[in-house]
């Protein structure tokens, strides 16, 4: 008989009192977090504080030491892996397949075939704003147009849960700010349950519609708060530069 902590949550995403520990080293401590569905949630935290492991530990590529990830009510790491799409700070698009190709991967990892996977593929490229470079070989691309072809090779299976891990965090200053409202409005279009890693304070708050914020390793959310501000918004509202102190004062203290 399952007691109270141990039931299954309806919430998407949970962590209970979730360690995890690498031989003496503990990166998370006692973790508590439930994401909303549909809701934007970034993690903000130090170097080390455990941000990518939270990630990973969601994707089932990990398991907690203590404590219970859940996924959709379920707990065990082939179920979580099955609900979750997971997008590295590197694009990792194959060189020898085109756009199209790289973007069509994720749907033929699922057994569909590979005309058909191009083919559901390709009605997206002028809505990703990438009409008329789906022959190109990554090579070709910039950084910004790669990772708008990891992204929507992260969103074609259809998983209810995204894991954004620092997806812009190797761009330049320009290309980050496009790409960060682009995904605004990409996730207008198309909401799903994000879980955001990201050592940009200013990018979280634009982007989330909460903020969890990290303590130094061992990693614990010491203190979260909304962002309540209406969509579509705007890099410069002066409520986001509020919202940074707030965040960055938390790091600080």
């Amino acid at each position: 008989m399952q007691t109270e902590a141990e039931a299954p949550t309806t919430e998407p995403l949970t962590f209970q009192t979730v360690t995890r520990r690498f031989g003496a080293v503990t990166a998370l401590a006692g973790v508590d977090l439930d994401l909303r569905r549909g809701e934007v949630t970034a993690v903000v935290g130090p170097s080390g504080c455990g941000k990518s492991t939270l990630l990973e530990l969601v994707a089932g590529l990990q398991e907690p030491d203590e404590g219970t990830v859940r996924v959709l009510g379920a707990a065990d790491a082939a179920a979580r892996r099955a609900a979750c799409a997971y997008m590295p700070q590197r694009d990792l698009l194959l060189p020898w397949r085109d756009a199209l190709g790289n973007a069509a991967l994720a749907l033929e990892c699922q057994g569909v075939p590979r005309a058909e996977a191009r083919r559901r593929a390709a009605p997206l490229f002028e809505r990703f704003g990438l009409a008329r470079f789906e022959r190109t070989r990554p090579a070709a691309l910039s950084g910004g147009m790669r990772q708008r072809v990891a992204f929507l090779r992260t969103l074609l299976p259809g998983r209810p849960v995204l894991l954004l891990d620092e997806p812009f965090g190797a761009l330049d200053a320009i290309t980050r700010i496009d790409l960060q409202e682009w995904l605004a409005g990409a996730l207008l279009d198309d909401p799903r349950t994000v879980l955001l890693v990201t050592h940009d304070v200013e990018e979280a708050a634009f982007l989330a519609d909460r903020v969890v914020v990290l303590s130094p390793r061992p990693g614990r959310v010491i203190e979260q708060f909304e962002v309540d501000l209406p969509r579509p918004r705007s890099p410069a509202d002066p409520l986001l530069a509020e919202l940074k102190a707030r965040a960055l004062e938390a790091l600080r203290a």
